[in-house]
């Protein structure tokens, strides 16, 4: 009998901090090696969990963007919501469109540069198509008490209002069986969320809005307390450091085709990198300085490092989640398994 193998972060709670719903983790290769299709799998999860659930099913041999444009190995291909052992037909489910290469799709959107040079080959997934499917705004899928939001990176519990962030790089490391981080989303991400590329079918936005350089949320100092108490898991920093690291490498520019989060701009000073500086527009700077990251802080004369040091010392270095807890992804997300027929 064949086994549908998937991971599981259990409702509840984890290091003190909020898990309002199950989440589930399923690769395309477990699936393909149980004979089933992605809908019939997450289907038999789902029917599996008497509880609330977000689903998230990856290809880990695709690529992805965060919604800053870093592009990083593994990506959500089809996420879903589901209650009490079901998932809604209308609203429950949606696939993220795949990209397909063409010259005329980088020149478009120049952060997919990184694309022929560190990732030649590999299918491209982002967020849905709405053209395909009617998407109520963020990109969501609600079933019941569930709501899985913003293409699968941040989960709710509709009845209770908690929620949880699950940015792309920390759900790729959960896959990859590595170590994350758990902690509060904090200011210095709540401002850095903002801080978009412009792209077709993104994670947040269906079309082109809000270029490197300005801010999606245009909130000024408030943007700061967008998400400062909800919970979230990240990558731990090393691994954020290192995709970021591929990304100006491969000649991505703070600013002009990368967003300007404040993690990106620390990490680009401290490597003496270029920051299209001009590019960073009045309100993105309003919120920039609002938790610490001003025009004359990135201006201001400061000891570059080496990539190994940045590396070494990330923990210490990468500014982001608030009063962290480092986890191992194997004692976070567990290990489950179905027979199938």
């Amino acid at each position: 009998m064949a086994v549908l193998k998937y991971r599981i972060i259990p409702e509840g709670a984890v290091a003190g901090y909020t898990i309002p719903l199950n989440i589930v983790f399923m690769d395309m290769k477990d699936i393909q090696a149980s004979g089933l299709t992605a809908d019939a799998a997450v289907e038999r999860v789902a029917a599996a969990i008497p509880g609330a659930a977000g689903l998230n099913v990856f290809d880990m041999d695709a690529v992805t963007t965060t919604s800053d444009g870093i592009m990083v190995r593994g990506a959500i291909i089809k996420m879903a919501a589901a209650d009490r052992g079901k998932i809604n037909p209308d609203f429950g489910r949606l696939d993220m469109e795949e990209m397909p290469y063409s010259e005329q799709l980088v020149a478009e959107e120049p952060h997919l540069k990184q694309w022929e040079g560190n990732f030649k080959g590999r299918r491209l997934f982002r967020g849905p198509d709405p053209a395909k499917k009617v998407i109520p705004v963020h990109n969501v899928v609600i079933t019941g008490r569930a709501s899985n939001n913003n293409s699968a990176t941040e989960m709710m519990n509709v009845v209770t209002m908690e929620e949880i962030l699950l940015p792309i790089m920390g759900q790729l490391e959960i896959m990859e069986g590595g170590e994350v981080l758990i902690g509060y989303t904090g200011g210095i991400i709540s401002v850095g969320i903002g801080m978009t590329v412009a792209e077709q079918y993104g994670r947040v936005f269906p079309t082109r809005q809000f270029k490197a350089g300005e801010t999606a949320h245009g909130s000024g100092e408030y943007a700061q307390t967008l998400k400062r108490e909800i919970p979230c898991i990240v990558s731990n920093k090393k691994t954020f450091a290192r995709n970021v690291i591929a990304a100006l490498n491969a000649g991505m520019v703070p600013a002009r085709e990368i967003g300007c989060a404040p993690a990106i701009l620390a990490i680009a000073k401290l490597l003496g990198k270029a920051v299209a500086v001009e590019n960073i527009q009045d309100k993105a700077w309003e919120e920039l300085a609002s938790v610490g990251f001003s025009k004359a802080w990135l201006l201001s004369p400061a000891p570059v490092i080496t990539e190994a040091e940045l590396l070494e010392r990330a923990d210490e270095l990468v500014p982001g989640v608030s009063n962290p807890v480092k986890v191992k992804a194997s004692e976070l997300a567990v290990l489950a398994a179905l027979e199938v027929e």
